[in-house]
């Protein structure tokens, strides 16, 4: 069963052996493994410590007891209570007969009912204290994601967490073609710790393969390196990221995924060029072009609407929609930037929209714009204005370098989240206008904020309402309502990264 795995991508079978004895499984058969793993459809984390404590002959095990409601991880739940091992920091597989790697990852839901992966995926820590190995196939990442037991459970915040239901447990392996590109990660991760620069490595860095931090605590995880001359970097770990994750569940788990195109459908040549190549390939060879000829070449309307210069780099790619399947597994976004004649860039970045209440509550890590930007990469495919028309000039992938990030970026947020808590004092002109004391464009080299939303909107403590209040604003934490807003990205910054 097990050797076709990795053409199959996921085992999927019903549920069998109801009322079988707990730890009724042999651990050198990934059959008998994954057949006892089945048996966790439907049951909550709680059901599995009563059966655990049940099993043991332990009192009460009925109870919701206070350790069920901590705030606690749930770590290593699995293994001890439902598979019967201590766990332990070494680096093989959990079941090192079979090669079955034991993960739970959560499932989210978002507003309009669906689901999503909560998270990356982690799958071992990056060892700062030795040597890294160099060829994949040997290394440990690989031992730990060719043959992985996947349990997906429900993470639903407004119950303890002893109550998350798990909905999905499955066998998973990476297919060929996404193993070609999670060598090439490895390689790019890898290099850099060999070149002592560990320091300097973002999970944007790379496509779906990322060298991650461990949350809130990153910044106090500064540890030597090994190579080079032994800056401290903070504690990483090999993870799948979160939206390859994200693919995983609806392509192989859910089967619901809306449809997508190759870029590389031949994954032989990412065995002699990496993805970021063939893709600067294919867009370099219409260079000069303008945008008109390029409607004309791939049969598209020119309109001259914003879409239009994004669709065209899709078509360039060889996809005739709009949803590329490396770019969704790698979280690419695509981004049209226009030039006037002069070299000018008009027009700022914007990002999604944020709640306020939200951004309040954040830490920094946490933070959704510290997660958008060391997660997101961006291809920018540059025009410039000729007379009436733009011409293609250049493209080049792009992530935030992680000094920007870390410095610039986050005085910026903390500087609109202090104004937030502290509470943003709105002043209205003679003509009606409502001002507010917010950061603005000028306040921070790269990001700043500025409305999102089809028209202004509020509702103030001195009984001021204007505007589709709730279509158009959010509350602040002082009950106030003000206008959507989003983080945008100066227009300088941009122009002067490309």
């Amino acid at each position: 069963m097990t050797e076709n795995l990795p053409d199959r991508m996921v085992y999927r079978e019903g549920k069998d052996g109801k009322g079988a004895m707990l730890f009724d499984y042999d651990r050198t058969s990934a059959d008998s493994i994954f057949r006892y793993a089945k048996r966790l459809e439907g049951k909550t984390f709680l059901d599995i410590r009563n059966q655990y404590l049940s099993h043991m002959g332990i009192p009460d095990a009925q109870t919701l007891s206070e350790d069920a409601r901590a705030k606690g991880q749930l770590g290593n739940f699995l293994e001890e209570y439902y598979f019967g091992y201590k766990p332990n920091g070494d680096q093989a597989a959990d079941f090192r007969e079979t090669g079955v790697e034991l993960k739970q990852t959560c499932i989210d839901v978002r507003k309009d009912g669906t689901y999503t992966a909560g998270e990356r995926l982690s799958v071992t820590n990056i060892s700062y204290e030795e040597p890294v190995e160099e060829d994949f196939y040997r290394s440990h990442v690989w031992e730990k994601i060719r043959l992985i037991l996947l349990v997906h459970y429900l993470r639903d915040k407004s119950v303890p967490r002893m109550l998350y239901r798990i909905l999905y447990v499955n066998l998973f392996t990476p297919p060929a073609a996404d193993l070609d590109v999670i060598t090439g990660d490895y390689r790019k991760i890898v290099n850099k710790i060999i070149a002592g620069k560990a320091h300097e490595l973002s999970e944007s860095d790379t496509l779906y393969l990322g060298a991650c931090t461990k949350g809130a605590t990153a910044e106090k995880s500064l540890r030597p390196q090994y190579y080079g001359d032994h800056v401290p970097a903070k504690k990483r770990n090999f993870c799948l990221k979160r939206q390859y994750m994200d693919y995983v569940l609806h392509t192989y788990i859910l089967r619901d995924a809306v449809p997508c195109e190759r870029v590389v459908s031949d994954s032989a040549a990412l065995k002699e060029r990496s993805f970021e190549e063939i893709v600067m390939e294919r867009i370099s060879g219409h260079f000069g072009r303008s945008d008109r000829e390029l409607c004309a070449e791939y049969g598209r309307e020119y309109n001259g609407n914003k879409a239009q210069w994004i669709d065209l780099a899709y078509r360039m790619l060889g996809i005739r929609g709009n949803h590329a399947e490396e770019f969704v597994k790698a979280n690419i976004v695509v981004k049209a930037i226009r030039l006037e004649e002069n070299g000018a860039m008009r027009e700022s970045m914007s990002f999604p929209p944020f709640r306020f209440l939200d951004l309040a509550s954040q830490e920094w890590e946490e933070s959704d714009v510290y997660a958008y930007f060391s997660e997101t990469r961006f291809l920018f495919v540059v025009y410039r204005r000729r007379g009436r028309e733009y011409v293609l000039r250049s493209a080049r992938f792009w992530n935030m370098p992680r000094a920007d990030l870390e410095v610039t970026v986050r005085e910026g947020w903390e500087a609109v989240r202090r104004t937030i808590r502290e509470g943003v004092r709105f002043s209205v002109s003679p003509n009606g206008t409502i001002s507010n004391n917010l950061p603005g464009k000028g306040d921070n080299r790269i990001i700043h904020i500025r409305p999102h939303a089809a028209k202004s909107a509020y509702r103030l403590a001195n009984g001021i309402v204007r505007g589709n209040v709730e279509r158009d604003a959010n509350p602040l934490p002082d009950g106030q309502w003000m206008t959507t807003q989003s983080f945008w990205i100066n227009n300088s910054y941009i122009l002067g990264e490309i």
